[in-house]
């Protein structure tokens, strides 16, 4: 005989990021009530749309992986056409010719033949170079990408005896990129999980995926069209103030809308999925609001504080007729001789409405930032036309800075996360932040929506993870 179906739940979701969105897609599909809630007008969180000079474009340019198995998943779910919406390159790491940099590009060969295939015809790495990089590779798969202690990836490829010129071209920018934390304090075993599930794994997982369309567009609105479509609600401009739990009610949430306050209440759960500092505030809040039989204090959920570090992307628009000769290039990061721009990304290649625009990427950016956007903005356009040996790309017709100065977590060796369930039943966290093996990406806020939404649906139906 078959199971009868579990009642629907009535959830809500506070934060409309990736998580947020995440959680609540696949609660929906589970059929069970979601309100989606988010304190800005537009959906994406710290991966968002902003509008400039009257072109959709996002708050900083993102780069996604073949090995984004879960955020390709949820975008294919909520009718999301991955093919159409990505550019999907080979793995590569090129420099513009003639900027002492190198030239790695991963044919479309299965692996790891396409690694080697790359490593052999790369020009602008020596043969120690090139026996260094193969070393690394072979060491990491034979330890299985695992490390018995974390150390920082400076003290990590260190002990792997990669080269200065390996590590100044490829590793460096790979792990800024990647974790946005400097090599000499970022975490070696995180670094090794991101190299595991690409460059360890099948071709396509290595595959680097570019967004023609903008962030809030590409899964965020699709996702909140998805919530509606199967009877739940999105409530964009509502800030939630507190959340309570009673016994008669469930869970109420005190939420401000335009500067009036108003009470939902009845949920059977709640999934938290703002910032962390935003998660311990509400989580803080439920002190006075437990029944004595939770235990009180004790039992309140606490978070970790963490460091973070900002991403700033520059903006240069120039005449339509301008393109680069790849879709995008690495850049020698040397800000002691006002270099600053790491990768830049030509985006008329990836929408025809934006041709000409630059898009120019800066992690781990305080010290860029302290220069002031017109500065920083000027050193970028000459590093552009030295580096391409294009004169013309040191005067754009206007330029946008955009930083996020909370961009990420400080990925640290044997940093501790927070796992989603917390202390308190019926009430979850979800974020980039919390437990997994991924630092703060798109991948690892989508991984941990839908770990905390399936936790809570199987918590509710009386069943266990």
């Amino acid at each position: 005989m078959a199971k009868p179906l579990q009642p629907c739940k009535r959830i809500a979701v506070i934060g409309a990021g990736w998580a947020g969105c995440a959680a609540a897609v696949e609660l929906a599909g589970r059929c069970h009530q979601v309100s989606l809630l988010e304190a800005s007008r537009t959906l994406g969180g710290r991966a968002r749309k902003v509008e400039l000079q009257d072109k959709p474009l996002d708050n900083g340019q993102h780069i996604l992986l073949g090995a984004y198995t879960e955020s390709l998943r949820l975008m294919r779910k909520v009718g999301v056409d991955t093919d159409s919406a990505l550019l999907r390159l080979p793995l590569q790491m090129c420099y513009p010719p003639g900027s002492d940099g190198m030239h790695f590009a991963a044919p479309r060969l299965p692996a790891p033949l396409h690694l080697l295939s790359a490593l052999l015809r790369a020009t602008g790495l020596s043969r120690a170079d090139k026996m260094s990089l193969a070393r690394f590779s072979t060491t990491a798969r034979w330890m299985g990408w695992q490390l018995y202690q974390d150390c920082s990836v400076s003290e990590l490829l260190q002990r792997f005896d990669q080269t200065e010129r390996l590590n100044r071209l490829m590793w460096t920018p790979l792990c800024i990129a990647a974790l946005n934390t400097p090599p000499e304090r970022a975490s070696a075993q995180v670094f090794l999980n991101v190299l595991r599930d690409s460059l360890g794994a099948k071709r396509a997982a290595s595959d680097m995926l570019l967004p023609r369309t903008d962030l809030s567009t590409l899964f965020p609105e699709h996702a909140s069209q998805f919530v509606q479509a199967h009877g739940g609600e999105v409530l964009c401009g509502r800030t939630v103030k507190k959340i309570r739990r009673s016994a008669s009610a469930g869970w109420t949430l005190d939420i401000a809308n335009g500067g009036a306050d108003r009470q939902l209440e009845g949920y059977d759960a709640v999934i938290v999925a703002t910032g962390a500092e935003t998660a311990a505030g509400l989580l803080a809040g439920l002190v006075a609001g437990l029944p004595a039989a939770s235990g009180g204090v004790e039992d309140t959920p606490a978070l970790p504080s963490f460091n973070y570090e900002p991403i700033t992307t520059c903006y240069l628009q120039y005449d339509a007729g301008l393109r680069l000769p790849r879709p995008f290039f690495a850049l020698r990061d040397e800000p002691e001789a006002g270099n600053w721009g790491q990768f830049v990304f030509d985006r008329g290649q990836l929408n025809a409405d934006q041709a000409g625009l630059l898009a120019v990427v800066v992690s781990v950016s305080n010290e860029a930032i302290a220069l002031g956007s017109e500065a920083l903005a000027a050193a970028i356009a000459n590093q552009l036309a030295q580096s391409l040996d294009m004169p013309a790309l040191a005067t754009p017709l206007w330029q946008q800075v955009i930083s996020e100065k909370r961009a990420t977590f400080s990925c640290t060796p044997g940093l501790v996360r927070p796992p989603n369930q917390t202390a308190v039943p019926g009430l979850w966290i979800a974020g980039d932040y919390t437990a997994g093996d991924y630092p703060a990406t798109l991948e690892a806020a989508v991984r941990s929506g839908t770990q905390a939404a399936t936790e809570a649906a199987l918590q509710l139906s009386g069943q266990t993870a």
